[in-house]
């Protein structure tokens, strides 16, 4: 079993046009970064000075001391005391339309073309569900350090046989995104992945 590069030919067979240089490049740095943020927690939280506990008596008097004027020992300026303009909880989430991840898309696997780091196979399966035999299919499609198989469906026998394997990730055409394809040395597309991937760059 052998793959073969998917080229600018067969991008145009199935009816993908590949973009400019430059252009979409904008799209896949708001996507990658609006994945990110999404992915953050914003669990973060410090206290004000009104929501340490402690006493609100002032720690002495305003005049005579020769020290600086203050109030409570829950001033910023104390150790114990509250944080001035500190992280409380909140949302970091980004929204971005869907011309623009289909854009991003687009620029995506214009570069993978382009690169010669695009793959395509008739089908891909193992049969026992062994990860030694997973590999020895793998190492015959490629040899990239990380690899990225695109499927529009994988049998239960196969996902076993990958399961323990860290450097291949099995994803449907369906489900991947930029941050997937960009993270990967090589991507190989099986059946009819590319058609299905293609149709969403469709704006």
């Amino acid at each position: 079993m052998s793959a073969q590069l998917f080229t600018k030919k067969e991008a145009q067979a199935a009816k993908f046009t590949l973009l400019e240089e430059g252009k979409g490049n904008q799209a896949v740095h708001d996507l990658v970064i609006a994945y990110r943020a999404n992915r953050r927690s914003g669990t973060a939280n410090t206290k004000n000075r009104s929501e340490v506990i402690g006493s609100t008596k002032k720690i002495y008097g305003q005049k005579g001391t020769g020290n600086a004027r203050h109030g409570d020992r829950k001033a910023p300026i104390f150790v114990g005391g509250g944080v001035a303009f500190g992280p409380k909880p909140r949302s970091y989430a980004k929204t971005v339309n869907k011309k623009t991840r289909k854009l991003a898309l687009a620029r995506v696997l214009t570069n993978l073309i382009e690169a010669g780091t695009l793959k395509q196979i008739a089908e891909f399966k193992v049969s026992d569900g062994k990860t030694k035999s997973f590999l020895s299919q793998i190492q015959e499609i490629s040899s990239a350090k990380k690899v990225l198989l695109i499927s529009d469906s994988f049998d239960e026998v196969t996902y076993r046989a990958a399961r323990n394997v860290g450097h291949v990730l099995l994803m449907t055409p369906q489900q991947v995104n930029i941050e997937e394809l960009l993270h990967a040395d090589e991507v190989v597309l099986v059946g009819n992945s590319a058609e299905i991937i293609i149709a969403r760059t469709a704006i």
